[in-house]
């Protein structure tokens, strides 16, 4: 069961940290972060955004971090981070002993918490380019300087549709993957800022816990519109329809599709709050 971050005991916490840094010691967490990063920066088209596989690659980016994380301590589930909620920087995510605080004025860099440079645990070596620093970044409010709403959560699930022609960047309208990739999702990213701007962004883990929520709002959107088919099933980009094969594990036998992680719950999860969905 994945939680809200803000309902976690200290235990829990401390686990989902260790959990994280073990996983970064081992290199596995890098390979986490290229992926995204190439996603983003390397493909054509993006099979991990702008377009309708945004919720379900993510999705099954999630759960394999998330079992990687398992094979560190079976008790640990990706916690969501509620940005409604808990949006001050003096929320509980950003505590000395969970996320660490914002970064310093002078260059951005955390300099608190368990993933500031300074405790030798946290370098940053999968970056967007060779000018970007060994150090996680942010600056809360910089590029934008508030978080999305509660009522533009309740909006987008109201929106009936998932997405529309010409299913990509340009897609206007009342859409549901549309709206939450450009309107919920782009400014979390741009509050939090620094790291979080790049397409390695998941070197910073609040990113996990960013899109922890962002999926929790899709199962949340697919209860609510169970006859509203994900779109489209053919004629999108590569990767992007229906039973297409997403990247990058298009080659293993039995490769993941949108159609493969519609249905959370037989991916082997849930989440702490969907009796009130």
């Amino acid at each position: 069961m994945r939680k809200n971050q803000a309902r976690l005991t200290a235990a829990e916490r401390a686990a989902f940290v260790r959990a994280l840094k073990v996983l970064k010691a081992e290199g596995i967490y890098d390979m986490h972060v290229s992926h995204h990063r190439t996603a983003v920066l390397s493909m054509d088209p993006d099979p991990a955004h702008i377009g309708p596989a945004f919720f379900p690659w993510h999705r099954e980016c999630l759960r394999r971090f998330e079992l990687d994380l398992q094979k560190v301590d079976p008790t640990v589930t990706i916690p969501y981070w509620d940005f409604v909620a808990d949006g001050s920087p003096s929320s509980s995510i950003w505590a000395d002993d969970f996320m660490g605080g914002n970064g310093r004025a002078l260059d951005s860099q955390v300099m608190t918490g368990p993933f500031a440079y300074s405790t030798g645990e946290w370098t940053l070596t999968v970056n967007d380019n060779r000018r970007t620093p060994p150090y996680l970044r942010r600056a809360f409010g910089v590029r934008v300087s508030t978080l999305p709403t509660g009522t533009q959560v309740n909006g987008a699930l109201r929106r009936v549709t998932y997405d529309a022609a010409p299913w990509n960047a340009t897609v206007t309208g009342s859409y549901f993957r549309s709206f939450c990739e450009k309107s919920l999702h782009n400014r979390v990213h741009n509050w939090v800022g620094g790291t979080m701007l790049q397409g390695s962004s998941p070197n910073d883990p609040v990113f996990w816990m960013l899109h922890c929520f962002m999926d929790r709002l899709w199962a949340r959107w697919r209860r609510r519109y169970p006859d509203s088919p994900y779109l489209p099933s053919s004629g999108g980009p590569v990767g992007h329809n229906l039973n297409d094969p997403m990247w990058p594990w298009a080659a293993e036998p039995d490769p993941p599709t949108p159609a493969k992680v519609l249905d959370h719950r037989q991916l082997g999860y849930t989440y702490d709050d969907e009796a009130s969905w």
